[in-house]
């Protein structure tokens, strides 16, 4: 089986945590794999922020292309990073155990979003995270900062910005969690969509690879990121408008907090929805339309 995969370290983490799910489900070898790495725009372009190459679909275009072209059996996701419609023919279905969804705050100097200094430069490249930040802390000034978790950490050091925000699952995968001054909660910076989870795309067709792929697909992760993006799909299309959402489980009920931000942070608007984790699609589809309704003509960025 071909593994198809970005080559950041994070990603062949990611993609190794798939194969060795496969192996151990199904009494696989290493040797019945291949991880093949598939350089993307979105990495090849670091220079200029994601919403003026092309946005979230930088980082699957090349990879999706090899998967349909039977370059490769499978491709592995951060499904933060993936745009909520698939290509035809392509299909993600299997979703692994999901990682700690919180973001991590990163400085060398200071513990937390409270303790930063009146003026200090901050670091992103995420427009929900700096939208956030800039309506708790209109007074920090924020610079684009793209990049891998390695790249993002030397900029740090080099003292573009003071403090950056990685995501704690990433930090997790890589075993660095020790790079974190501690982890950002939910009710202080909603994550994003599906973060911390890793997606499995196939060919729609496949149904032997479908097969494999359905022992390692965690049932948990699967209701709380349909409903996720679900949410997402409602308000996403080419929208530039910062987004942030959260599904949790208790039992078989479901709780689906959604908000959307200018991206100067001069407006928040927020909800939540709770009902049958079975129900989570509809979910995410009606609290997106509640906030939709609820947001002035002007509120969205559709460039």
């Amino acid at each position: 089986m071909r593994i198809g995969t970005r080559g950041s370290a994070l990603a062949l983490a990611q993609a190794h945590e798939t194969r060795d799910r496969l192996m151990a489900a199904h009494g696989l070898s290493a040797d019945d794999f291949e991880i093949v790495v598939i350089k993307t725009t979105g990495d090849r372009i670091l220079d200029r922020p994601l919403k003026e190459i092309g946005g979230k679909g930088l980082f699957t275009r090349e990879i999706e292309d090899a998967l349909l072209s039977h370059q490769i059996d499978i491709a592995v996701h951060s499904m933060k990073d993936m745009p909520t419609i698939q290509p035809d023919g392509l299909v993600i279905d299997c979703y692994l155990p999901r990682e700690d969804v919180r973001d991590a705050f990163v400085s060398s100097s200071f513990a937390g979003i409270s303790d930063l200094p009146q003026g200090a430069v901050v670091g992103s490249s995420s427009l929900r995270r700096r939208a956030q930040l800039a309506a708790r802390r209109p007074d920090l000034q924020l610079v684009e900062f793209r990049g891998n978790v390695q790249t993002r950490l030397k900029k740090l050091e080099e003292g573009v910005a003071v403090a950056t925000f990685l995501a704690m699952a990433g930090l997790s995968r890589l075993g660095m969690l020790h790079v974190a001054r501690g982890a950002v909660e939910p009710d202080e910076m909603l994550p994003a969509v599906a973060q911390g989870c890793i997606g499995v795309e196939r060919r729609a067709d496949d149904a032997q690879t479908a097969a494999l792929l359905a022992a390692i697909s965690d049932r948990d992760s699967t209701l709380r990121v349909t409903a996720e993006r679900a949410f997402l799909a409602r308000l996403d299309g080419s929208c530039q408008t910062p987004i942030a959402g959260l599904a949790e489980l208790a039992g078989d009920q479901l709780r689906l907090r959604g908000e959307i931000l200018r991206p100067d942070g001069s407006e928040v608007i927020a909800g939540e929805r709770i009902g049958p984790s079975s129900d989570g699609a509809a979910m995410g589809t009606d609290l997106a339309g509640e906030l939709r309704g609820r947001a002035p003509s002007d509120f969205f960025d559709w460039s």
